[in-house]
């Protein structure tokens, strides 16, 4: 927002928040019936206004994922500073000047005589007046419009608030007050206007000049050289009148994670920007993009490079996150593992080509069925200067900081993994007694830790009010706790929350400190500004300088760890219901 927002600062459907798009419904009904069911001769205009205002949304979708995805992999950036939430939020509206131009074009073609005509599609010279008049005319008072708007007066009530956005995005070109755009339209309306008037309008003449204007937009604020090399090659003077390509910046850390829920391919940092700088929760309106979900399941099916999404910049080390193009549902397929486990062995020796420092394997990427928690790797490439971590050591560390202090007692169930052997065995050593329910869970970990009497128990009272849980949890142990218990997830993914009464904690993870730069997104289901403990793992590796791996059955110093990771700036996490009961 400006610094001193003056009037018609919000848009009028402001509060109707993600339904705003009801504004155009009864035009968009009304165009539909008229086009079926009306007389012959239907204008053809009025019917193609909403697909033109789909288009544009498309359009400006695209420019939004090339500069994100150029930007991630630190190719050509022009400005190489962090972009933060506040800034996604502030830009998360850009659609609105999508639908008011819509109302326009609805309202003008209903009020003026020439606009309920049939334009034709195409006519040449309309198309010739129009970019004349652009030039022309439009250009210089858009000049002046435009040298009026840092005015003082004006720039602190309406211009301050585009001009907040230090690195710009594509969309940053239209994000302005309401006053700001209406401005705007009236000046860039002026071909459209009189070409109307002297009947050389078309549609194509309007679809095109907007899509132009859209496209310049786009252009100078996408933040990265949008010239290839090749052109600079062929005309070296060139340089001297536009930015010149930088080479790709290699990372020093990279978190390799995989794709989770068929929707969440749209909370990607390429995809949707609102969507991605929000914990996942379930959005109603993704059901209608089924066939974009249908067709990017299929392609996944196919493809297994992976990609990447997101860039980040702490105490001079360059981070980045790949992604797998694959869906959880597709690592519980064991007839997948072998393509899944090709595709992360494809990605850390890709990472060792670009002298990648240390790779962090995150969510199903890291199963003890499908690389034996990523050892795999190292035992087929034993010379691998990258360093591979699976982030168990800082995970367990964050279970056993997150369990209230004076606590004599925890359940632990669930699917047993390499966490969940390490945290009952640092749970003995403190002391603390651990409870199963199921007895083949008793036997596995008495074997494992070759526990004295009374330090692992099996009891099925359900009397706990700690309980330490990870995948395999069931509905009918979740419903048997009693009420006011804390579940604290060791596993990747949390728990589907069924309990009312009790208090969950996030998956282990933890805050990240505010020299961290170039955080816009969350990641997965976790608040902003926080990252998991695998990824931080990979992270503090790095920062640390060890030289080893932590992946397959081997752990690192669970306290060392810890330590290191705090005096690095990371902070514990609580999830607010827990810190109820504090």
């Amino acid at each position: 927002m400006a610094s001193t927002p003056g009037i018609l600062t919000d848009w009028p459907w402001t509060p109707l928040g993600s339904f705003k798009y009801v504004v155009l419904a009864p035009w968009v009904i009304h165009s539909t019936y008229s086009f079926m069911f009306g007389e012959e001769g239907t204008d053809l205009f009025y019917i193609l206004v909403f697909p033109f205002l789909l288009w544009r949304m498309l359009h400006n979708q695209i420019w939004i994922s090339l500069s994100r995805y150029q930007t991630a992999k630190g190719k050509g950036t022009i400005v190489d500073k962090g972009l933060e939430f506040e800034q996604v939020d502030r830009e998360r509206d850009w659609d609105d000047q999508i639908i008011f131009n819509g109302i326009l074009f609805y309202i003008v073609r209903c009020v003026l005589p020439k606009a309920q005509t049939d334009l034709p599609i195409w006519r040449g010279n309309g198309l010739v007046i129009t970019m004349l008049l652009h030039a022309g005319p439009v250009e210089y008072l858009y000049y002046w419009l435009h040298r009026a708007l840092h005015h003082h007066f004006l720039y602190s009530r309406y211009h301050s608030h585009h001009h907040s956005s230090i690195v710009t995005e594509p969309i940053t070109s239209v994000t302005h007050p309401f006053a700001e755009h209406i401005t705007y339209f009236m000046l860039f309306a002026i071909p459209m206007v009189a070409t109307l008037l002297i009947g050389t309008a078309s549609i194509s003449s309007y679809f095109v000049y907007i899509t132009y204007i859209d496209f310049m937009n786009n252009l100078g604020h996408c933040n990265f050289e949008f010239i290839p090399n090749w052109i600079f090659s062929l005309f070296p003077p060139l340089k001297y009148l536009m930015y010149t390509p930088s080479k790709e910046e290699s990372p020093d850390v990279v978190h390799l994670t995989h794709l989770t829920t068929t929707k969440s391919i749209y909370r990607l940092p390429l995809a949707f920007a609102s969507l991605a700088s929000n914990p996942h929760t379930s959005t109603w309106y993704l059901w209608l993009l089924w066939p974009v979900t249908l067709w990017s399941l299929m392609l996944t099916w196919i493809f297994g490079r992976s990609f990447v999404i997101e860039r980040q910049r702490f105490d001079k080390h360059r981070l980045q996150t790949w992604v797998i193009p694959k869906y959880s549902l597709q690592y519980l397929l064991s007839w997948q593992n072998e393509a899944i486990s090709r595709a992360i062995g494809d990605a850390i020796l890709e990472a060792e080509q670009m002298g990648v420092k240390v790779i962090s394997l995150g969510l199903f990427n890291q199963g003890e069925g499908l690389n034996n928690y990523g050892g795999i790797y190292i035992q087929r490439n034993p010379r691998l200067k990258v360093k591979v971590v699976d982030g168990s050591s800082l995970a367990v560390a964050v279970i056993l900081n997150s369990i209230p202090k004076g606590t004599t007692q925890v359940l632990l169930t669930g699917n047993l993994t390499k966490v969940a052997y390490a945290l009952a065995f640092s749970l003995c050593q403190r002391d603390i007694q651990l409870v199963t329910l199921q007895q083949a869970e008793y036997l596995k970990l008495t074997k494992s830790l070759n526990a004295t009497e009374g330090k692992v128990v099996h009891d099925s009272s359900y009397a706990q009010k700690i309980w330490l849980v990870g995948d395999g949890l069931s509905k009918k142990e979740q419903l048997s706790a009693p009420k006011g218990t804390i579940f604290v997830p060791f596993s990747q993914f949390p728990p589907k929350q069924l309990r009312r009464d009790c208090f969950y904690h996030y998956t282990p993870a933890m805050k990240i400190p505010k020299s961290l730069e170039n955080v816009y997104s969350c990641e997965n289901w976790l608040p902003r500004r926080v990252m998991s403990a695998w990824r931080i793992a990979g992270i503090v590796h790095a920062l640390e300088g060890w030289n080893e791996h932590e992946c397959g059955y081997t752990m690192s110093s669970i306290d060392k760890v810890w330590q290191a990771t705090l005096r690095h700036g990371f902070q514990p996490l609580i999830s607010k219901e827990a810190a109820k009961i504090d």
